[in-house]
């Protein structure tokens, strides 16, 4: 009976810790191009899971829920057929150690997989380039930001600012009766 409720509790833990879904929001007048980065939250930084096939996703310019042009990814599977910046390939660490490389569809990967159910957005890595081209945004409009409590995995805060203050990024949570959302925004 303690191994039941022992692996009830566990299934639970691991249900309500769930990836939950990410959003990106790019008001800002460049193109976004970055990693987009999971990990446990829950003690350790593994798994590790990022962008890999694109490494660097890229979102326009002015492309937000606004106006229907926003990255959203529901899971790491249904992104593929759902997003309007689709990942073909996940790349996963459970350690320090390399990795590897998965599908979009590898079963590791499905919602309720064990990646899905213990892992969540948490980082993006970026760089900002004016519309359609590889020329850099001005100001130093780069850098990497991480949600509060990642920290000890990533190293970096959760929203950062241009040099002149003309443009900024932030990430943060937000959790509703079960329902988890990242949003990572630039401006």
């Amino acid at each position: 009976m303690k191994k039941i409720l022992a692996l009830i509790g566990l299934a639970a833990f691991s249900f309500g810790y769930s990836q939950g879904t990410l959003i990106l929001n790019n008001y800002s007048q460049y193109d976004f191009s970055g990693f987009l980065i999971a990990n446990n939250l829950a003690g350790g930084c593994y798994p590790f899971i990022s962008s890999s096939l694109p490494d660097m996703v890229k979102v326009p310019a002015n492309s937000h829920q606004g106006n229907g042009l926003e990255l959203k990814y529901t899971n790491y599977r249904d992104q593929f057929t759902s997003s309007l910046y689709p990942v073909t390939q996940w790349h996963i660490s459970t350690s320090s150690a390399l990795g590897v490389s998965r599908p979009w569809n590898h079963a590791s990967l499905m919602p309720n997989g064990v990646f899905s159910n213990n892992t969540r957005w948490a980082t993006t890595k970026f760089v900002m380039y004016y519309p359609g081209t590889t020329n850099l945004a001005p100001d130093d409009f780069n850098g990497a930001i991480t949600v509060t409590g990642n920290a000890g995995c990533y190293n970096a805060s959760d929203n950062m600012t241009s040099t002149t203050g003309n443009n900024s990024a932030e990430i943060f949570t937000l959790s509703s009766g079960g329902t988890v959302i990242t949003y990572i925004q630039l401006y």
